[in-house]
């Protein structure tokens, strides 16, 4: 006698969308349990698909099992891969959802054969039958193979986290790439890992928003529309159902005061990451900032301050960095050369002091604060001996011209990207006409007065953008551009003359100011006494003063309030400036080592 073939529903499940195209995809569970159908003489009457986690308290599965209870569709048999594909919330879930298709008389069924179909009633030999003595002879081997996924959960996600945490804490990065940012694979000492690239387009904004907030010359709401006129949105997200499928998408919008500040306040955009899986300490990256600390620190006026100590550790200051901390340029003309000097035997900064005799005279000294060891340099002989170092600052020929042709070519590049900047504006215009005009066109069609009324709000929207854009446009075009042969003779001046005008210098710490500016690293109290600087440690950085006013008996004369500490880290935004204002050349990233002009 020839049986009717059973019905059935089978349920597939991967934990991620990576895993449904890469690993146990949808498509080969399919495969598997259609052919484990057509061998049983199974008919499948629905499949269902479930792209999400089984290990949460609400069971994806529960789905295709209200399904089965439903009598009308009449299923016998509710067809899985494997118990893992089921559940990994343990027995305790597994036996609630098992529970339920037994009640409404629907059989769990794996194609591995770990749920046994065979059921046995342990007073079957006496003709009597009770719930509790009919059972499933293969209930073990299930809740220990349920238990068996559960565990199994666990040491995947320990692995992988625990992995991500690790090169978190090593500077890597672990998560998606905040704006500004594209993730990047690269092969490292630690294996391939993830670190962030500036995007070619979104950093631009980021970094242009950090510049005008430093330069201090317009307010947050000015920042705002100069960075939405050219061309800032959000990122453009996609909202997925469990299918995988797009119900909605945000983003695509304009950069709001919030927004901004989020941003200027993020870390990570100095290449330093602080976050819960850093235990909330700074760690630097391994890439490197679309900003440095520097510009960081500056466009957030101290309500947010990353400082680093002399051992390299980061600190992030919130609220009010501690003034012994923060480079507030200011220095002592009495010993302008401290902290401009190391010590030969421990390497730390040089302070300056005076230390009173028994006479009551002062004796004035450059010395190190280090326990352990004594140095003390008398001041007098401390600055001669930096003076005749200074004497021998002789450039080549060669080496005038390699730097010139060096700040020559930054300077086109700048310009260069002026250039784009105002071809965004010109893009952004010509964007906003197309808008106005299709704006027009569907006003042309309307009937209704309440929809024409919105759209003739939008229309004027778009117009006051436009003249906005084109007014800023014409602002640009005509700002004055400085003298660029000016600043190279000032330059090739310097270069030529570096001893003569160190000594022009009449005020001490501009005399310090322009001793620092000829290293890339502290020299040493030795170093300067031997007059054989170690290699590697003079940098071809200059800073060049672009102000009509300073004469040329005083190029290098630096205005009060600049600190040169860190020349080689400082960032200026590209194009015209006011005048006043300091151009630097980060001549690291233009020409090798120093040693190469020579």
């Amino acid at each position: 006698m020839q049986t009717e073939p059973q019905n059935a529903v089978a349920a597939i499940r991967v934990s991620t969308t990576k895993q449904g195209t890469d690993g146990d995809s949808p498509e080969a569970q399919k495969e598997q349990i259609e052919r484990f159908a057509e061998n049983k003489g199974v008919v499948i009457k629905k499949f269902f698909v479930f792209l999400e986690s089984a290990s949460k308290e609400q069971q994806p599965m529960q789905e295709a099992i209200d399904y089965c209870k439903n009598s009308s569709n009449n299923i016998d048999l509710f067809i899985i891969k494997s118990i893992d594909r089921f559940t990994r919330g343990g027995s305790l879930s597994y036996d609630l959802l098992k529970n339920q298709l037994e009640a409404s008389k629907v059989r769990l069924v794996d194609i591995y054969g770990v749920i046994s179909s065979e059921s046995v009633n342990t007073l079957d030999h006496l003709g009597f039958e009770y719930k509790w003595s009919r059972y499933s002879p293969s209930k073990k081997s299930e809740i220990l193979e349920a238990e068996r996924s559960k565990d199994e959960l666990r040491d995947i996600m320990s692995r992988m986290i625990g992995a991500e945490i690790r090169y978190t804490q090593l500077g890597y990065w672990m998560r998606q790439s905040p704006y500004g940012y594209t993730s990047e694979k690269l092969e490292t000492r630690n294996g391939k890992r993830c670190i962030l690239r500036p995007h070619p387009e979104e950093a631009t904004f980021v970094r242009k928003m950090y510049e005008l907030r430093a330069r201090g010359t317009l307010t947050d709401k000015q920042i705002i529309a100069e960075i939405n006129a050219l061309g800032y949105k959000t990122r453009i997200r996609y909202r997925r159902d469990r299918n995988n499928l797009v119900v909605s998408q945000t983003g695509g919008k304009l950069l709001t005061e919030k927004t901004m500040q989020k941003m200027l306040r993020n870390p990570i955009y100095a290449a330093v990451n602080e976050e819960k899986w850093t235990s909330g300490n700074p760690v630097k990256c391994v890439f490197d900032g679309i900003v440095d600390i520097e510009l960081f620190n500056k466009a957030n006026e101290g309500k947010v301050a990353i400082t680093e100590d002399s051992d390299g550790k980061l600190t992030i200051h919130r609220g009010k960095a501690p003034s012994h901390l923060v480079n507030k340029g200011v220095r002592n003309a009495e010993f302008a050369f401290r902290k401009y000097v190391l010590c030969p035997d421990c390497r730390k900064p040089l302070l300056g002091s005076s230390s009173r005799g028994k006479g009551g005279k002062y004796y004035p000294a450059y010395h190190c604060s280090n326990y352990g060891h004594y140095f003390r340099i008398p001041k007098v002989q401390f600055e001669e001996t930096i003076a005749g170092f200074m004497s021998t600052l002789v450039f080549p020929k060669d080496t005038v011209d390699k730097v010139m042709n060096a700040i020559e070519a930054e300077w086109i590049r700048r310009q260069e990207d002026g250039e784009i900047v105002a071809r965004r504006l010109e893009e952004r215009i010509q964007a906003l006409r197309s808008d106005a005009e299709l704006t027009i066109t569907k006003i042309k069609f309307l009937s209704s007065e309440t929809a024409i009324k919105y759209m003739e709000e939008d229309l004027l929207k778009i117009e006051r953008q436009i003249e906005q854009l084109i007014s800023e446009k014409a602002t640009k075009q005509t700002e004055k551009k400085p003298d660029m042969k000016r600043i190279l003779q000032r330059v090739k001046n310097l270069l030529e003359h570096p001893v003569e005008l160190y000594e022009k210098q009449i005020d001490p710490v501009r005399k310090a100011q322009f001793f620092r500016l000829f290293f890339k690293d502290l020299p040493t109290y030795a170093d300067l006494e031997n007059r054989t600087p170690q290699k590697g440690l003079l940098h071809p950085l200059l800073e060049i003063i672009k102000n009509p006013s300073i004469s040329d008996e005083s190029l290098m004369v630096i205005p009060a309030g600049i600190e040169p500490a860190i020349f080689w880290m400082r960032t200026r935004c590209p194009g015209p400036l006011d005048d006043g204002t300091v151009l630097v050349f980060r001549y690291s990233a233009i020409l090798t080592d120093w040693e190469q002009l020579f």
